[in-house]
């Protein structure tokens, strides 16, 4: 996001951490009905025209949202969605992505209260590597043809009581309303989403044996030193990169395998 959208998804943050660090209100409740409200802005393009109408006065917006979402979502979400509304949006899309994101980070904050937002970070990072290496499944749930309710019960089949429910509500929402983004994209924009609700960053670490405790909590505590802030580690096992280590901390990689170093090597020859 650019400009005025930035600035208005920060506001908007900043509402929504207001409103969920209040214990009385239903973070999961939140959720659903911001996700509803994601789902009618994505349906209805001349709407969400209407509402980031930059010529439109911000009350008279407002004003619309609350006459169209009273009655249909609690008062908590009315007064979001109308402080959203009120912003300055570059692009009419980006109050859609906000809104998602507000969704999401909702149902991370439940889990958060109940001390299993660290499960969930790492159930969400397990199932795209369980979706990445099973074209079976991927295709089952990228099924274009497929109802969103037959992906949701699958879903539901998988992950029904092996994994914590918010990870369930999260994967069911993305599978069922992609919004145009791959599988892969979505899981680690949750992944990401998730590690932020904590201010830590999330690092992709590739070994070719698993790390012990010790190397995890030193391997942790330089990329906390190198990035400045937490970090969390997503942990990969793969023999094909034959020893050392591969991270990747957002765009960024940190590559320091012998099957790196090798190839190395062998450009270096073939020059």
């Amino acid at each position: 996001m650019n400009g005025a959208s930035r600035e208005a998804l920060a506001a908007a943050r900043e509402s929504l951490d207001a409103l969920i660090d209040n214990t009385s209100v239903d973070a999961t409740t939140l959720a659903d009905e911001l996700a509803s409200v994601t789902a009618l802005l994505d349906r209805e393009v001349s709407l969400r025209r209407v509402l980031t109408d930059p010529a439109q006065p911000g009350e008279a917006k407002a004003a619309l949202a609350q006459r169209l979402l009273s009655g249909q979502v609690g008062g908590a979400t009315v007064d979001l969605v109308s402080g959203m509304v009120r912003s300055r949006w570059s692009r009419s899309r980006d109050l859609v992505d906000s809104a998602e994101e507000l969704a999401n980070t909702a149902d991370l904050t439940a889990a958060q209260r109940t001390g299993a937002l660290d499960d969930v970070e790492d159930e969400l990072f397990r199932f795209g590597r369980i979706v990445s290496s099973s074209t079976e499944l991927r295709s089952a749930l990228t099924d274009k043809a497929a109802t969103a309710t037959a992906k949701a019960e699958l879903l539901r089949s998988l992950l029904g009581g092996k994994a914590h429910r918010t990870t369930e509500r999260l994967v069911v929402r993305l599978v069922t309303q992609p919004r145009g983004r791959s599988l892969e994209a979505g899981l680690e924009s949750l992944s990401k989403l998730a590690a932020d609700r904590r201010s830590r960053m999330v690092a992709v670490v590739t070994s070719a044996v698993p790390l012990s405790d010790l190397q995890k909590q030193r391997l942790g505590a330089v990329l906390a030193k190198l990035y400045g802030r937490e970090m969390h580690l997503n942990l990969d096992v793969d023999p094909a990169v034959l020893g050392g280590i591969s991270v990747r901390v957002g765009d960024e990689v940190i590559n320091g395998t012998v099957a790196e170093r090798l190839d190395e090597a062998t450009r270096r020859l073939a020059g």
